[in-house]
């Protein structure tokens, strides 16, 4: 018979941020836990589930180039697109009848468990954008909305990305927990992503909302005790400081070989006619070659940017399990202190207009820039937001235009995507379960890690 399982995704925790979660801290020793590269949500998260690195289950990053679509995207949340035997597939094999609850880790849509909840905002045809969360089975959705209030889509990203959010996913986990008595409960609390980002992790803010968070995580603690489950904790990455913003399309761009389109007097990537260009994300960035002679060319380019502290090549990308298609055919990793941007444009009146807007579906890569209103402009900004909520309120189209270019890229103070150069600067691994003595943990361990405290396996 299986034990019933908590685990929870703590965004960003490392043994730094655990001297301000006395709640947290009391699970147990906290041992280092290695990442994969590019240490980010949907490549270690699916390496957390699946045991494979990302040349196994080809999660390359947050995002990459879809080749056979031509289009970059990032934040697919469908699970097909995850490759591997899934950490609950593996547990139906020992225990048919299994049961899990996916709980806002990543990539949860479609993915064969048996209750799923996910932030999916309610897109109007008139371009308005509502907070809502999509569950499965469809009823889920009202069970808990009717006691927690709509998902506080607004406070797990952007200018607003607060404790709310980790709030509500805590207590609908909870809820669940009670409610349908799942044999394993995965919960992600994404918090601490949010502060750190914005004033580094040394900051006295970083400090708060590990307090805050702990806060959060006491009454999920006390679910789970009171029901019997063994509760891991862990994280897939930490956030370390930096606030040096490294544009490499731009450099490929001045190159000639990185193309754009312009409508309305607007610049947008053109990756069907690029030599060559990046899909940042984080510390790392993917760069996409069309032509195989074009790469050693390019490779010496990148390399030669400041911010760049290596480049992959297709050895490199072996040497760290990065070699799958989805990857660019060079991957770069930024110096410890700096990240990647992805803008591309030259003139910032060129600019697309998702530029200022918290959009992570348009954007060719990812932009922390979204967490702060424009450092240049902050009451200009804020005014802006308010002009627009009044439009949204009165039922008019409107454009929530807050997000900084490059002072909000300078703004930025902490950053992930390397593999920790300290164990402080690291994620972590926390167990209530005394008899599993650990020193360390590999993240392609995690998966089996999880069979066995489960009691699924020796």
């Amino acid at each position: 018979m299986s034990k019933p399982l908590l685990v929870l995704d703590v965004v960003g925790l490392t043994p730094r941020l655990l001297a301000y979660m006395p709640r947290l801290s009391a699970l147990g020793s906290a041992v280092p836990l290695e990442p994969v590269l590019p240490a980010v949500t949907c490549s270690v998260q699916s390496t957390f589930l699946t045991g494979e690195p990302p040349s196994g289950h080809g999660i390359v990053g947050n995002g990459w180039y879809f080749r056979d679509l031509g289009e970059v995207f990032l934040w697919r949340q469908h699970n097909a697109l995850v490759g591997g035997d899934k950490l609950w597939q593996a547990a139906r094999r020992l225990a048919p009848g299994y049961t899990v609850a996916n709980v806002c880790w990543w990539y949860a849509m479609g993915a064969d468990v048996d209750w799923t909840v996910t932030p999916r905002p309610i897109y109007y045809s008139d371009g308005r954008k509502e907070p809502d969360c999509y569950t499965f089975p469809p009823s889920l959705h009202d069970e808990l909305t009717s006691k927690l209030g709509e998902f506080p889509l607004f406070t797990y990203w952007g200018p607003g990305a607060g404790l709310p959010s980790s709030a509500w996913i805590a207590r609908a986990a909870q809820q669940i927990m009670s409610d349908k008595n799942p044999d394993l409960t995965l919960v992600y609390l994404p918090h601490l992503d949010y502060d750190l980002q914005r004033f580094g992790p040394s900051s006295r803010a970083a400090a708060d909302a590990a307090a805050e968070l702990d806060g959060v995580i006491a009454p999920l603690l006390d679910a789970a005790r009171a029901r019997g489950a063994t509760v891991v904790a862990l994280s897939e990455y930490g956030i370390t400081d930096a606030r040096r913003p490294v544009d490499v399309n731009r450099l490929l761009r001045s190159e000639g070989l990185l193309n754009v389109y312009t409508q309305d007097g607007m610049e947008y990537l053109d990756p069907w006619t690029s030599r060559a260009f990046a899909v940042a994300d984080h510390q790392v960035a993917h760069v996409y070659v069309r032509d195989p002679a074009d790469v050693p060319a390019v490779q010496k380019l990148c390399a030669g940017l400041s911010g760049v502290g290596e480049v992959l090549d297709e050895a490199g990308k072996q040497r760290y399990g990065l070699d799958h298609e989805r990857s660019g055919e060079l991957v770069l990793l930024a110096e410890p202190d700096a990240w990647f941007t992805y803008y591309y444009w030259l003139d910032d009146a060129r600019r697309p207009d998702f530029a200022q807007l918290v959009e992570i579906h348009r954007k060719p890569g990812y932009d922390p820039a979204e967490l702060l209103f424009d450092p240049a402009n902050p009451g200009g900004a804020k005014a802006r937001a308010g002009l627009a909520l009044a439009r949204k309120k009165l039922g008019l189209r409107y454009m929530m235009s807050v997000v900084g270019l490059d002072a909000g890229a300078k703004a930025v103070r902490g950053s992930h995507g390397l593999l920790p150069s300290t164990v402080d600067d690291g994620p972590v691994w926390l167990c209530d379960d005394p008899s599993l003595e650990l020193e360390s943990v590999k993240a392609t361990e995690v998966k089996d890690l999880l069979l066995r405290l489960a009691g699924l396996a020796g």
